[in-house]
């Protein structure tokens, strides 16, 4: 598997991988944080250019996909 976003770190790799495995939802969510991830640090190093409205609305997808992951995750180990 691939390695922990850092948001995951401290948890048990073990119970990432079994998520990642069987819930495509979250599965697909991780990949589209990590995405937005990459891209909003690339624009703010000025390798991707966007404009701040467009940057905004990338780190807010961002954020809402981390707080659904987190909810997800918890439900899962409880």
């Amino acid at each position: 598997m691939e390695e922990v976003n850092p948001m995951f770190e401290g948890q048990p790799q073990q119970e990432l991988d079994a998520l990642m495995k069987s819930d495509p939802e979250f599965r697909q969510l991780y990949h589209r944080h990590r995405e937005l991830d990459k891209k909003v640090l690339d624009a703010e190093l000025g390798v991707l250019p966007l404009d701040d409205t467009s940057l905004a609305r990338m780190k807010k997808e961002k954020l809402n996909a981390k707080d659904r992951l987190t909810r997800m995750f918890d439900q899962r180990r409880h």
